[in-house]
């Protein structure tokens, strides 16, 4: 028996229901994992059908067709001579499992069902399906006729075991399972098993990796052992972006890392492990009396296949692959390439001719548009490097002078798949806005169109006059707050309804090939939708928002960040710009605010999301919270750029924040479906279940329990004093 193994896991853009692409995809890294020498292939969760198939969990037909694609992979005899863990549903008497299938030269050796299911944020798997309850047992699965003639026999085994080869053994956990207290590698490495697999459906959100990464490290960091984590990458058909990151360690140290984001259909990462060096560093005698007490014994599923061989060991040019240091993007580069990777995806399965941006001149959907330009940078990346994917999607999406020859800048790409749209008011739109949105137009290549509504909106205005006898007014005008209100919606409306015009006829009127229609991106920052500062299907209403889950203050790095490492020195201009709707006419002495507006900075506005979703506060608890880490009494102040408040002003911001969030909150109901990013979206399609009517926040028993503590902790200041 050898002791160097050469092991391989993957990242694959898998797409729900995609069955036979799903497959090619598999097969295709199995076969590079072949020919890097690889014995073990391990691919991400739920690979076959996709893992956001949702409700399509409680269709029967995904079963069946995960079967039919199990048996064409067992009988494609280039995928034998590996040992293969591939995620796939399996019904079992009546109960939906997500499962790893673990087969050898067109052979089940094992069907293994995750035991411990993710349930909480974008997770829903308890709805779909039945964790398998029992640690380290086992019972036989009948298969299905289509199988049992490949088998040879009716029966596998079912249940949590390991596999067991004439050198070592190996496990399958999923996903989950890595990040519970008391993971199953655990008991595993204390049973002797040497290689774990993870097999994984991980989304991505902002500053995520390194939490993950160290979990996975720590896996075998105290126990020891290898780790293959394999991971899907890409839209699935989902609101979320599966970042990648394949990755093997060995002892707690990384010895091969995949791509977070990448254009790439399959990825395949390969290293080759030494098992002595995982048996001496479980040398410790406390290890050693903690598995010899262990009574967490797995069935061993023997299989005579050889994960190495003593020829292997006599061969000089093997040696085992050494660690290297992870690697980790900025907070900008993530907004950059997860955005940019995300819309490429889901353009090119879409269907559609391209994407349009209403484009204001402010530093949000200035921030969506420069997303989409990263992605036209990431496109032109991958042509350069010959991904015949890419190659035959930009072929067929930018049709380029119609004769399908390949746009050489981002620019030319962004020329032919990206309109941005300036819609203005001779009153309400400064100057500045205008040109703003017309040199970033140019600066990133896009179609720009540049139009006032004027018209459009002063025939709905006298729509209203001719019908009630009433003309509304601003109230820079004299008009009341209802007045004014009505008047801002009314633009904000028509704004949605023209980029919508636009979006479904310029491909044909610029005479692009194959027509069709452009999506509509949104550019509601994460802020403004948890405060509700938007109008109901206005131009945040569109068909993905980009930056739905993305805060003001990421917004404003990623833009300064963009401004130097894209070469677009006109992204100045809107840092030091004041966010503003300009729904309201300017004078001489008055411009809106969006954060005069709100009542509250953004700044502020993320810390009440962070309080409201992460730590889990009501209005009380977030007073309690806050009179703390806001006081204006704090002796030392750790970080000078947070607001310090008195406890009534605290408490007066703690109000206004939930009062809005109150009266808002059916706005969610409607809300574009963002990219998630950020674990705070208040996403209320489904990360973020909540009542949409509430009853008045300033007359109930929070606001009533908010003003009694202010007067305890008034008393005790004054005492102070």
């Amino acid at each position: 028996m050898g002791h160097l193994v050469t092991v391989s896991t993957c990242s694959l853009n898998q797409w729900v229901l995609d069955w036979e692409g799903n497959l090619a995809r598999i097969i295709e890294s199995i076969h590079q994992a072949k020919a890097a020498g690889a014995r073990l292939r391990v691919g991400p969760e739920l690979e076959i059908c996709g893992y956001s198939s949702l409700d399509h969990f409680h269709e029967l037909d995904v079963y069946t067709h995960s079967l039919d694609m199990l048996r064409r992979l067992l009988l494609d005899e280039s995928t034998h001579g590996i040992l293969l863990d591939v995620g796939m549903p399996i019904l079992h008497r009546n109960l939906r499992y997500n499962c790893r299938v673990i087969c050898l030269d067109g052979k089940i050796l094992l069907i293994r069902p995750k035991m411990w299911l993710a349930n909480d944020g974008n997770y829903r798997e308890m709805r779909h399906f039945t964790p398998w309850m029992r640690p380290r047992e086992t019972e036989l699965f009948h298969l299905p006729k289509m199988l049992a003639d490949l088998q040879g026999d009716t029966h596998v085994l079912f249940g949590d075991a390991v596999i067991s080869t004439p050198e070592t053994a190996f496990g399958a956990e999923t996903c989950e399972e890595l990040f519970t207290p008391k993971a199953p590698h655990i008991d595993m490495a204390l049973d002797g098993v040497e290689i774990i697999t993870n097999s994984s459906g991980s989304h991505f959100t902002l500053r995520k990796l390194d939490t993950r990464l160290q979990l996975i490290m720590e896996a075998t960091r105290k126990s020891g052992g290898v780790y293959l984590y394999a991971n899907q990458q890409g839209c699935d058909g989902e609101r979320l972006y599966f970042d990648g990151c394949a990755m093997i360690i060995v002892n707690g140290d990384v010895v091969a890392q995949g791509s977070q984001f990448s254009l790439n259909d399959v990825e395949v990462v390969t290293a080759t492990v030494d098992l002595e060096e995982v048996r001496s560093y479980r040398a410790s005698i406390s290890r050693g009396l903690q598995a010899a007490a262990s009574t967490a014994k797995y069935q061993r599923i023997q299989t005579p296949f050889e994960l190495s061989s003593e020829e292997d060991d006599s061969d000089t040019s093997k040696a085992p692959t050494l660690p290297i240091q992870p690697r980790f993007h900025s907070v900008e580069e993530e907004i950059a390439l997860c955005g940019g990777c995300y819309l490429w995806d889901y353009l090119r399965r879409s269907g559609t001719a391209g994407y349009l941006v209403p484009l204001s001149g402010g530093i949000d959907s200035c921030a969506t548009a420069v997303i989409v330009y990263s992605m036209c940078r990431v496109v032109m990346r991958a042509l350069h490097e010959g991904n015949p994917q890419v190659i035959e999607d930009v072929k067929r999406i930018a049709r380029y002078n119609g004769q399908g020859v390949l746009p050489k800048t981002p620019q030319e790409l962004c020329n032919q798949v990206f309109t941005t749209l300036y819609m203005g008011m001779k009153k309400q739109s400064s100057r500045e806005t205008r040109q703003r949105a017309k040199d970033l137009a140019e600066a990133i290549g896009s179609y720009h169109v540049n139009l006032d509504i004027d018209d459009i909106y002063e025939a709905q205005k006298k729509l209203v006059a001719s019908t009630v006898g009433f003309d509304p007014k601003f109230k820079v005008e004299g008009g009341t707050e209802q007045e004014n209100l009505t008047l801002q919606c009314l633009q904000a409306r028509i704004r949605m309804v023209t980029a919508y015009e636009f979006g479904q006829i310029l491909p044909t009127a610029r005479k692009r090939p194959g027509g069709g229609s452009l999506l509509v991106l949104g550019s509601a920052n994460v802020g403004e939708g948890l405060r509700g500062y938007l109008t109901k299907y206005d131009c945040s209403s569109a068909d993905i928002n980009p930056i739905g889950s993305i805060d003001k203050a990421d917004l404003k790095r990623f833009i300064a960040w963009a401004e130097k490492n894209f070469d677009l020195p006109c992204l100045h201009d809107f840092l030091t710009a004041v966010p503003t709707a300009e729904l309201e006419p300017i004078t001489q002495d008055y411009v809106q605010s969006d954060e005069a507006d709100m009542g509250m900075t953004y700044q502020e506005l993320t810390i009440f999301g962070r309080l409201r979703k992460l730590n889990k506060l009501g209005p009380f608890g977030m007073f309690q919270r806050l009179v703390h880490d806001w006081s204006i009494d704090r002796e030392h102040k750790p970080d000078d750029d947070a607001p310090y408040y008195t406890p009534a002003q605290v408490a007066e911001k703690v109000k206004k924040f939930f009062h809005f969030y109150a009266i808002n909150r059916h706005k969610m109901t409607t809300l574009t479906p963002a990219l998630h990013c950020n674990d705070y979206s208040p996403d209320d399609n489904r990360f973020d279940l909540r009542p949409f009517l509430y009853p008045p926040f300033w007359k109930s028993w929070s606001f009533k329990r908010i003003d009694m503590e202010l007067e305890k902790i008034e008393k005790k200041r004054a005492s102070k004093k």
